[in-house]
């Protein structure tokens, strides 16, 4: 596909000389704005990020950290996978006052794609002897579908990339201005209620993209969902691409397009274009939208390079208009935009497949897990004979194709590795990003803070018979969905009763994704201490239980509740009793 001949930019105003001023650009190459605006471009510009990989290889590897070019380390070697860690003994007022190389510690996170695959035993068994040999026996299950490791040594990757090459895995381009990792439905092609198997379109755009390097200089990064199940159990509404199942009156199953979604400090929800795409024309369709973000995305400020921005500007019809026009060279053809079911979306618990098998939903707290629990579930799926195990993009990890006698069995295998098949509702609804712990930006504990607050909330709440989303964030960046739960955490620092800085989080309540999509509102002025967040929450919580109606949930009841309910300053539990 040719990227846009649309005409040069517009010449701009005359100034006081009687010169043309030439009009200042946002940086989109489809417009004639090539140059580098700002270090990130120049770093692309002097060398395509893809070529780091044979300096990891044959370089860096060999000669150590200390060996490797700051723009390699804080820049291409993300195209890999790969971003320094946090150094430790820095707390969360050094995140914004340090450069970024003072908080480099001389060790990598390491992030491996999954894109929606399904992992069989020797796949699984790679991701662990990876965590266990060469991670510290870390490894996180990310709201991406990805392994997430720590303590990466730069020696240590080419052993990495060899096993994970010798198992179909990969690293590449799983960060940086790129194609990040593929959102795909952990039950596709075999759940019972599924409209269509998007599994052979993610396969293909795969296959033609990833590592393609007209496609490896985007503005910035570019995350892909693509779901047949009437759950939107890829949360489409907050990826830059989306490929939603929808069934056509005329011509049955396919998917609608969704674009321009996604968080952060700007948070937009996806415009739905309202067409209809059948799976063998989708990796088109997604290499045209990927095509329009590359040469119009803003690429002059770092702030505004997503497509949401672009998106927002242009609004849905001009998109489509462009997006058929230069790209396609052809019209869509018009479709109905799917709901969603009102099922939960993460697949927890066992459930009955098409074709008489079953597969079973576990949860681990907050995604995390380790090497030994990785290696585990591979040894769990070989001794049942089952078909293998696909993440969620809620932290969660489905293992299918299990035969009906072995559910039981397979249930107390996992479970006896610490992934409950019938977890609390606060274990199956609280998701954290990785926090101070190993992340730069971060500025407070999330992944240990959260496990805490699963725990005492279960003894709180110990029959909840709702499910309340918790999302746990260390930064404004919202990588763990901080504005779409039920009760979104968004870590800072805040003062405490005795005017000291504290750990702290700005809450967000009532958002929601699937029939309803919202964000949730914000208490003016209104923080919560890490410490104080266990009665915090509990306040809230028992308020939302004793001031809602009948089937209201806690979404809708914080919409129109009081904020001293909100804030926690009054309990309706401790009134009544």
């Amino acid at each position: 596909m040719t990227s846009s001949t649309s005409p040069a930019p517009s010449e701009g105003r005359v100034g006081r000389s009687g010169r043309t001023r030439r009009k200042k650009g946002e940086g989109q190459w489809a417009l004639g704005y090539n140059e580098p605006l700002n270090k990130n471009e120049q770093s692309k510009k002097d060398d395509n990020p893809l070529n780091v990989r044979d300096r990891i290889l044959y370089t860096y590897s060999k000669r150590g950290f200390a060996s490797i070019d700051p723009a390699d380390l804080r820049g291409r070697f993300r195209w890999m996978g790969l971003y320094t860690q946090r150094a430790p003994g820095f707390d969360g007022g050094k995140t914004a006052m340090l450069e970024e190389e003072e908080l480099d510690d001389e060790f990598f996170m390491l992030r491996v794609r999954s894109d929606g695959e399904l992992l069989d035993a020797a796949k699984l068994r790679a991701l662990g002897s990876i965590s266990t040999d060469f991670a510290r026996g870390t490894a996180d299950i990310t709201d991406r579908q990805n392994i997430q490791y720590h303590w990466i040594e730069v020696e240590n990757v080419p052993e990495i990339w060899d096993r994970l090459d010798a198992v179909g895995m990969t690293s590449l381009e799983a960060c940086g201005d790129s194609p990040r990792p593929f959102l795909g439905s952990p039950v596709a092609g075999v759940a019972a209620d599924e409209i269509i198997d998007a599994t052979p379109a993610l396969e293909e755009i795969k296959r033609r993209y990833i590592g393609n390097r007209d496609y490896s200089n985007l503005p910035r990064k570019f995350k892909t969902s693509a779901s047949g199940h009437p759950s939107l159990d890829c949360v489409p509404s907050v990826n830059d691409v989306s490929f939603v199942g929808t069934v056509h009156p005329e011509h049955g199953p396919g998917f609608d397009l969704w674009v321009g979604g996604g968080l952060s400090t700007n948070p937009m929800l996806a415009q739905r274009l309202g067409v209809w795409i059948p799976v063998e024309e989708v990796p088109d369709a997604w290499e045209a939208v990927v095509s329009v973000f590359r040469d119009y995305g803003y690429r002059r400020l770092r702030s505004r390079a997503r497509l949401k921005f672009l998106v927002s500007d242009w609004g849905k019809e001009k998109f489509r208009e462009v997006l058929e026009t230069e790209y396609l060279q052809r019209p869509l053809l018009d479709g109905p935009s799917p709901e969603a079911s009102g099922v939960s979306g993460d697949h927890v618990g066992v459930h009955a497949q098409k074709d008489g098998r079953f597969y079973v939903g576990v949860a681990p707290v907050a995604g995390r897990v380790n090497g030994a629990v990785l290696t585990g579930v591979g040894d769990v799926v070989e001794r049942y004979a089952a078909a293998g195990a696909r993440l969620t993009a809620q932290q969660k990890l489905v293992v299918l194709g299990v035969a009906e006698a072995d559910v039981d069995a397979v249930v107390r295998d996992l479970r006896e590795l610490g992934l409950e098949a019938e977890p609390s509702n606060w274990r199956r609804n609280t998701m954290a990003c990785t926090g101070i712990e190993f992340c730069k930006l971060a500025i407070v504990d999330t992944k240990q803070r959260a496990t805490d607050l699963v725990s005492e909330l279960e003894k709180r709440f110990p029959a909840l018979d709702v499910p309340i989303t918790v999302n746990v964030n260390g930064c404004p960046n919202a990588c763990a969905r901080t504005q779409v739960a039920d009760i979104g955490l968004k870590g800072m620092l805040v003062l405490d009763d005795a005017g000291d800085q504290v750990e702290g989080f700005q809450v967000h309540l009532g958002g929601a994704l699937g029939l309803t999509e919202q964000f949730g509102k914000k208490l003016r002025a209104h923080k919560v201490t890490s410490a104080g967040l266990d009665d915090y929450v509990t306040a809230v919580v028992g308020n939302y239980l004793a001031d809602r109606e009948t089937g209201e949930g806690f979404a809708a009841w914080a919409t129109r509740a009081d904020d001293v309910l909100l804030r926690g300053e009054k309990s309706l539990a401790e009134e009544a009793s």
